[in-house]
Order: structure tokens, then C-alpha cells, then sequence
């Protein structure tokens, strides 16, 4: 039951198949996060005020984007259900021209002879696998095991939870006094890990090399807070002053 488990889920008991969400959310939310402190850093606002920009956005734009992920990946299903009813009609009444589309397809990839009238025969025996061979050899689609409801649920969770890092130091300062005088560099440092982790994962969903994974995702994350920070600096300068 243990090895079952481990071979399905991933990090943090995840669905694996819902390892994408989980890293984009999570760059996106601890990228957003973190340009709203780097911004209120640079504009030298108070602790309280980092706090609630930072809340306020983490939420919003949390709830935001797993309500977009959630109509995104409900489209495609009903995108693919649409399709798959179409052919189911024509199968029920052009099976002829059907079953020359199912020989087509095959004798394009080079099957010929009895052995394409085998194939042919073989798939349409099977109406389950002749609607899969439709669908996937003349439309180019595939049905996608992920539901609206989970991918918009990994999306928000890992906003939320990687998203809330860089505000961890302002959240803790009451407890922690000593971190006062350097708030904005350990939000940039815890960032930064959380970010390096997130980039090692997208690293397993793209292909890409690990190295190159982590680079990228710090660096866009970097930038983001660069840019941040001085639009918060010039606008503390010109509006506060």
C-alpha cells in the first residue's frame, strides 16, 4: 500500500499528474508575492502595510488563478467530450466512411496490404478503441485524467503555500524582534530557496536540466523584484516627497 502511494503521489502527497500545477503555481505566487514586498520595500512602506498588500494579493491572485486554471482545464474536457460525440454519431451512422478514415490513417503510416485490413478489422471490433483511434490519430486529442476541481485546488494550494514565504519574515517579526533590521534580506534569501526547490521541480515537468530549471526560475524571480523595488523607490521619491 506504502509503494502504491509513493509510485502515485509526489511531493507533499501530490497526484505526480498534478506536478505541473503545483510548480507554476508556485513560481507564480511566490514571484507575485515577492514584487509586492521588493516594491513596498523600495518605497520604504511600514511592516503593517507589507503585511496586508502582501495578504491581499496572495489571496486575490491565488483565488484568481485557480479560477482560471479551473475553466481552463474544464474547456478542454468539454472541448473533448463535444468531439468524442460527434464521432460516436458518425460511427453510428457513416460506419463505411469511418471505416475507410480508420484505413487512411493507417496506410498513411505505412501499413498495407492484409496486414492494414488486420489492423483496420482490430480497431473497429472495438468501438471504445475505434472512438480512442479517432480521436487521437484525425483530431490530435487525448483525454486528459485531471479534473477542473483538483488541478484548481493544487493550483491555489501551492500559490498559498510557496506564495507566503516571502512575507514570512514580516509575519514573524513580532515574535522574533532580532529579524527587524533585516526583514528585506531574508525575504529575499527565503525566496530565493523556494524558488531554487520550485525550479528543480519544473525541471522534472519540462525536461529541462535541473541547473538550468533553477537558473531560470531565480532569475525571473530576481528580476521581477529588481524591477519592483526601484518602481517602489522612484514613487516613494515623487509621491511622498
Amino acid at each position: 500500500m506504502e509503494t502504491q502511494f509513493h509510485q502515485k503521489h509526489g511531493f507533499l502527497g501530490i497526484d505526480k499528474s498534478y506536478i505541473s500545477e503545483f510548480v507554476y503555481g508556485g513560481i507564480d505566487g511566490a514571484i507575485t508575492t515577492f514584487a509586492v514586498v521588493a516594491g513596498a520595500a523600495g518605497a520604504n512602506l511600514d511592516i503593517s502595510v507589507v503585511i496586508i498588500l502582501g495578504m491581499a494579493n496572495l489571496i486575490a491572485d491565488g483565488f484568481s488563478m485557480s479560477v482560471g486554471n479551473f475553466f481552463s482545464t474544464q474547456a478542454e474536457r468539454d472541448n473533448y467530450d463535444k468531439h468524442r460525440a460527434v464521432e460516436n454519431w458518425e460511427i453510428d451512422n457513416l460506419p463505411d466512411q469511418e471505416v475507410e478514415e480508420i484505413r487512411q490513417i493507417y496506410a498513411a503510416k505505412g501499413f498495407e496490404g492484409e496486414l492494414l485490413e488486420q489492423v483496420v478489422a482490430t480497431i473497429v471490433a472495438n468501438r471504445e478503441l475505434w472512438l480512442d483511434t479517432m480521436m487521437r490519430e484525425e483530431l490530435g486529442l487525448m483525454q486528459d485524467d485531471k479534473t477542473p476541481h483538483k488541478t484548481a485546488g493544487v493550483t491555489f494550494f501551492s500559490f498559498i503555500a510557496i506564495g507566503v514565504i516571502p512575507l514570512l519574515s514580516y509575519l514573524l517579526v513580532s515574535f522574533f524582534p532580532a529579524l527587524r533590521s533585516n526583514l528585506f534580506l531574508i525575504s529575499c534569501i527565503a525566496t530565493g530557496l523556494a524558488l531554487a526547490i520550485i525550479g528543480q521541480l519544473k525541471s522534472i515537468v519540462t525536461g529541462k536540466s535541473r541547473l538550468r530549471g533553477t537558473l531560470e526560475t531565480v532569475g525571473l524571480g530576481g528580476l521581477a523584484a529588481f524591477i519592483a523595488y526601484y518602481v517602489g523607490f522612484v514613487l516613494e521619491k515623487i509621491v511622498l516627497n
